[in-house]
């Protein structure tokens, strides 16, 4: 039996850099998201964006079982949670976040390229059948082309991401890139490791900041 497409395997410059930072070019990538805001330790809104996250993508991943593979159908790995964060009177400089309340955030999991808005919607409706409870109206398909960025793995808390900030922007200074945040360009997180089963010292996160030559 052929292995599983894995994108962290097949992309390894995306999904697994160093803990040193380094420049990268991100192509075009699909994903089904879910806006939000408030403090993602706390706020009900957050775990549920998550719950409908993966919710969505394992009933789209398992659809062979219910006879509803769609065209071009091929077995995979369902990539690791991602997110992208605003607000929150954050220090852009240092991404020092000193109100979590008001994080406004897109959270994010990507799929492979046969998943349609045609595909969502009919994941919608098995998946409204198990969990009637879940808001499936906030979930969407949407295209997404990062660009240029310079990246780093954050080993560690997530609350001593501030550190590993700095050395991304140093970097990119060093290269003669600035720092280039805009509406379409966000903070952006790829969590390599699950909080509810690592040490917060030993927790991965890929980190990425968008950058224009200065």
């Amino acid at each position: 039996m052929a292995d599983k497409f894995d994108f962290k395997k097949e992309e390894k410059h995306l999904y697994q850099p160093k803990t040193t930072p380094n420049i990268v070019d991100v192509p075009e990538m699909l994903f089904i998201a879910v806006d939000g805001q408030g403090d993602p330790n706390t706020a009900p809104e957050y775990q549920g964006a998550v719950e409908l996250l993966y919710g969505l993508s394992y009933t789209i991943k398992m659809s062979p079982k219910s006879g509803q593979a769609p065209a071009g159908y091929f077995d995979y790995v369902i990539p690791p949670l991602e997110g992208l964060w605003w607000g929150g009177d954050v220090d852009a400089e240092s991404w020092v976040v000193t109100n979590k309340q008001s994080l406004f955030w897109t959270m994010l999991l990507r799929q492979p390229p046969f998943v349609t808005d045609e595909v969502l919607a009919w994941a919608k409706e098995s998946l409204g059948k198990k969990k009637p409870g879940l808001d499936l109206t906030k979930a969407r398909l949407i295209s997404l082309t990062e660009g240029l960025c310079v990246q780093i793995l954050h080993v560690g808390p997530y609350a001593a991401e501030p550190q590993s900030v700095q050395r991304m922007h140093a970097f990119a200074a060093e290269q003669g890139y600035r720092i280039d945040f805009s509406p379409q360009r966000l903070h952006h997180e790829i969590y390599l490791s699950d909080p509810r089963k690592t040490a917060p010292k030993k927790l991965k996160t890929v980190l990425r900041h968008p950058i224009a030559k200065a």
